[in-house]
């Protein structure tokens, strides 16, 4: 995994960064993390600088001026990777709800199997979530079949935030015209590589909801997947006409 590097989005996760640095590193030595800080208040990069000595040209971080979402992170982040000669960026959260160890399975499938978007998936094999309480469930997963009955994906975690993607559907996607912020932006850029016919699969993981700080989810953030799935879809068909 020499020519992979994961993404990790952050405001306010002090209490987990540098485990989920670790822990990272303790399953691939070889692997890079950019961290891309929002200017958390609790004062997270300052702790992702901390650990920086012990991962010299290894750990990254991206500082930004404030809060502006998780979808803009990640867009100014796979800029910054594609800027480098990584083939493989990964997306992954900071609160320890993603398995590190799933990393090379990701990475293998889309290494070996000519996969371009490799998707850590909750609902493959039923619901894969442990600790989230019912509401949240369902909600999770009520928003994938909306999303798939809008779009048309085959995709049955649509909002999943544990991917890796060939470093050619990025370079493919125009990533200034990425407009979602919250948790839609995970749909718009699976629904981009869907339009433009790469090649994706899925492979069941298990998701451990957070043990510190505190979810981003709000109810704007919902709002914006909820309406901005049909916008997708109403530019696409209008597009073709």
């Amino acid at each position: 995994m020499q020519d992979a590097i994961v993404i990790i989005p952050t405001y306010n996760e002090i209490e987990n960064i540098e485990a989920i640095i670790d822990a990272v590193f303790s399953q691939y030595s070889e692997v890079h993390i950019l961290v891309v800080d929002d200017n958390s208040p609790d004062q997270t990069a300052q702790k992702v600088e901390a650990c920086q000595p012990r991962y010299l040209e290894q750990l990254f971080l991206l500082k930004r001026q404030g809060k502006q979402g998780l979808g803009t992170a990640y867009v100014d982040g796979f800029k910054w990777c594609l800027e480098r000669d990584y083939e493989f960026v990964f997306e992954m959260d900071a609160d320890l709800s993603h398995d590190p160890k799933d990393l090379k399975r990701l990475y293998e499938v889309c290494k070996d199997q000519h996969i371009d978007l490799a998707i850590g998936s909750r609902y493959i094999k039923g619901v894969n979530v442990v600790n989230w309480p019912l509401s949240r469930v369902l909600l999770s997963y009520g928003a994938s079949l909306y999303v798939r009955l809008i779009t048309g994906m085959n995709i049955l975690d649509p909002t999943a935030g544990f991917v890796c993607y060939k470093r050619a559907v990025l370079e493919a996607i125009n990533l200034d015209e990425i407009k979602f912020v919250g948790y839609a932006f995970q749909i718009e850029m699976k629904y981009n590589t869907h339009k433009k016919k790469f090649n994706i699969k899925e492979i069941p993981i298990i998701f451990t909801d957070r043990l510190y700080g505190v979810s981003k989810l709000s109810k704007g953030i919902i709002k914006e997947a909820v309406f901005g799935v049909i916008q997708m879809r109403l530019k696409t068909i209008l597009g073709k006409r």
